[in-house]
Formats: C-alpha cells, structure tokens, sequence
C-alpha cells in the first residue's frame, strides 16, 4: 500500500509540475497579448502592466526550476519521465524569455507612442505577426498539455511563416525610412517590436521540439523540418 501510495504521488507530482508550466505559459501568453494591443492602441497603462509582470514570470521560472531539482533528488525519474522533467527545465526558459521578450514590446510600445508619425501600415503588420506568435506559442502549450509529438511539428514549420513577415515588415520599414527620415527613430523601435516576435516564434518553435523529445526519446534539435516531421509521425 505505502508504494502504491508513493506511485500515486510520483505521478500527482509530475503532474502538477506540467501544470505549473502551463500556467506561466498562460501568463506569458497574456502578457504578449496586452503587449502588442497597447502598442497598437498607445495605450501606455496596459504597457506598463506587461513591464511590471515580467518579475512574476521571472519568479516562476524560479520556483519551477527549484520543483524540478527537488522532484529529481526524490524520485530519480529515468526514461520518459527524466525527459519530462529534462524538457520542462528548458521549456520554462524559453517561456521565461518570451516573457522578456513581450516586456521589451511594451517598452518600446511606450516610446513609440510618444511620437507616432509612422503610418498604421507597419503597425497593422506588426500586430498580424504577433498573432502569428502568440498562436504559436498557444499551439506549442497545447502540444506539451497533449503530448501530442504531430501538433508540436506542425509549430515548427509555421515559424518559416513568421520569419518570411518579419522580412516584409522590415522591408516596409526600410521604404518608410528613405521616404521620411523624421520616421527613423519610430521605424527602429517597431524594427525592435518585430525581432522581439521572431524571437517569440522561436522559443514557441523550442517547446515544440522539447514535446517530441518527451514523446518520442529524440533529440530533433537542429534537424531539417523534414526530418523533424518523419521522427513526430514515426
């Protein structure tokens, strides 16, 4: 009975670990959201909330990492579990500088808002992208609740989609610069907002890799999508 109890919680503790995950992933998600609506909308409050909140993220990567060494000093997880454990430890990285990452938008939301003569186009672009990113990030936070190794290589290819508009805004910015040089000093702030996304679309593009490697036992970092695609399918 007392190791049926103690497999029990093993398996409650593991659990709630990957429930913790989720729940920063769902705060960072928020925190991209608000981001990109108050650059959008100038609405400084809503930007100033998302700096203040990157602390809260910070302080669960922390708590997190402390829950992942202590559930290893106990258990000594070994196959699929120490790859769960393993992967959580870099999954809560890569959400901890998303989190960063939409910080660093509303920074440069706010400075942006503070001379605004940049045409809606960039701005209309910039928002497109990041839905893009936050639709990523959502996917790759699904695939790691599912374990669900053929959604998280489907995230990996849409991050060609989001480098391909990243290019295009920056193309657009570019053409905006040469036209007014008064837009210069705005144009790189949104320069900043749209490599701040990529970058987004990156670590959701990590997670996905980390959901097959916790699945499937396969390390598919720096492999070609193809080959990614065939180890989730096999």
């Amino acid at each position: 009975m007392a190791q049926e109890h103690s497999s029990k919680q093993y398996d409650l503790d593991l659990e709630t670990l990957r429930s913790r995950v989720l729940e920063m992933g769902g705060l960072v998600e928020s925190q991209i959201l608000s981001a990109i609506n108050g650059l959008a909308t100038g609405d400084t409050s809503t930007l100033d909330k998302v700096i203040q909140e990157d602390t809260r993220v910070n302080a669960l990567e922390v708590s997190i990492d402390t829950d992942c060494s202590h559930l290893i000093a106990r258990r000594q997880p070994t196959a699929g579990d120490l790859r769960m454990v393993l992967a959580v430890i870099k999954i809560v990285v890569d959400l901890e500088r998303i989190g960063d990452e939409a910080a660093k938008i509303a920074r440069m939301g706010k400075r942006s808002s503070e001379h605004m003569r940049l045409p809606r186009t960039p701005i209309a672009a910039v928002r497109h992208m990041g839905e893009i990113g936050i639709g990523m990030l959502r996917k790759a936070l699904d695939a790691l609740a599912r374990l669900d190794p053929v959604a998280a290589a489907a995230i990996v290819r849409e991050d060609v989609e989001i480098d391909e508009e990243f290019r295009s805004i920056v193309r657009q910015l570019i053409t905006f610069m040469m036209e007014d040089p008064r837009t210069i000093s705005q144009s790189i702030d949104i320069l900043w907002v749209a490599k701040a996304i990529e970058r987004i679309g990156d670590h959701s593009k990590n997670m996905a890799e980390q959901v097959i490697y916790v699945v499937k036992g396969t390390d598919v970092r720096h492999t070609t999508v193809e080959q990614l695609e065939r180890e989730a399918l096999g």
